[in-house]
């Protein structure tokens, strides 16, 4: 089993910043894939950031050069930086985890979640 918590998520105004972290416990892979994911109002839930235990990331472009994903291994946490946000990045951001695979797709933990709210 893993535990993920979330933290960090608050309100903010467009243009501001804000910083996520993840404290993960319990089991730990090997190899893995981590991400960070989100969910607004009437959404589907859809991919923000994600990191593998090789440390190659991936954003989508929605959040390409604003959103950084991180990793601190001894600290066993993973971090998104959110810079320049928009009303749009407002949604539940939640943390997951999951065994290596190729494309970082499936992940068997997940974190209860943590609201960004952001205001024009």
């Amino acid at each position: 089993q893993v535990q993920l918590v979330e933290s960090g998520g608050g309100s903010v105004q467009s243009g501001g910043s804000l910083r996520l972290s993840c404290a993960a416990s319990g089991h730990t892979y090997k190899k893995y894939c981590m991400g960070w994911f989100r969910q607004g109002p009437g959404k589907e839930r859809e991919e923000v950031a994600v990191i593998d235990s090789n440390g190659i990331t991936r954003y989508p472009d929605s959040v390409k050069g604003r959103f950084t994903i991180s990793q601190d291994n001894a600290k066993n946490t993973l971090t998104l930086v959110m810079n320049s946000l928009k009303p749009e990045d407002t949604a539940m951001y939640y943390c997951a985890a999951g065994p290596f695979s190729p494309w970082c797709h499936e992940y068997d933990y997940w974190g209860q979640g943590t609201q960004v709210t952001v205001s024009s």
